[in-house]
């Protein structure tokens, strides 16, 4: 059954704001008014920084997404709730990784939960095409990205990689952040062309 899409939006959202209050939290304010003490904290500051990055942008194309879906149904529910459960696995990942400064299976962890939404958001936008036509604007805007399928790639190699250097890895989950921070330019494309913005007269 087809259903409109407006709670979804209202929930995920909801969701996301959830995530990064909590993440914050992760930030204990030092009881003593000192340098050193913020040095000490710098590993928990940098995953937060790292975390908050990654689900502003997992958040800012799930916004986008949301734009050229015309309606949703159950599946479609479910496969975001899948999503919408791996980002909030962020927030312990994050701070397990930043209490133990980068250690290695803290930062594999991280990798698998980053790989995990990533496959998690491949599976939605799937079940989203599976409802719109060939020639619906969401299909002409993300029916043949191959964008998900790299980004898959370099977070595997990242985790894999961790075995041979914990920055090696930090540094390919930066690299894929790097690479999701624009939003996609097609659905801003397709966007324009469906509601073209009015000008006002000279």
């Amino acid at each position: 059954m087809e259903m409109k899409k407006g709670r979804v939006e209202i929930f995920s959202d909801g969701v996301f704001a959830i995530t990064i209050t909590i993440m914050v939290l992760e930030l204990k304010v030092p009881h003593e008014a000192d340098l050193s003490v913020l040095k000490a904290l710098s590993p928990i500051f940098l995953s937060y920084v790292l975390s908050f990055i990654n689900v502003g942008i997992f958040w800012n194309h799930h916004h986008h997404l949301f734009q050229v879906v015309e309606f949703i149904d159950g599946k479609v529910l479910w496969a975001n709730l899948h999503f919408l459960f791996w980002i909030t696995l962020l927030p312990f990942s994050s701070g397990w990784m930043g209490e133990n400064n980068f250690l290695l299976w803290t930062v594999i962890l991280y990798g698998i939960i980053l790989l995990m939404v990533t496959i998690a958001y491949a599976i939605l936008i799937k079940s989203l095409l599976v409802l719109h036509k060939e020639t619906s604007p969401l299909t002409l805007a993300v029916g043949k990205d191959k964008k998900i399928r790299r980004t898959i790639l370099l977070y595997i190699a990242g985790i894999g990689l961790a075995f041979v250097s914990e920055y090696i890895a930090s540094a390919l989950y930066l690299l894929v952040a790097a690479l999701w921070l624009i939003p996609d330019k097609k659905i801003e494309d397709k966007l324009e062309t469906e509601h073209p913005s009015k000008k006002e007269p000279e």
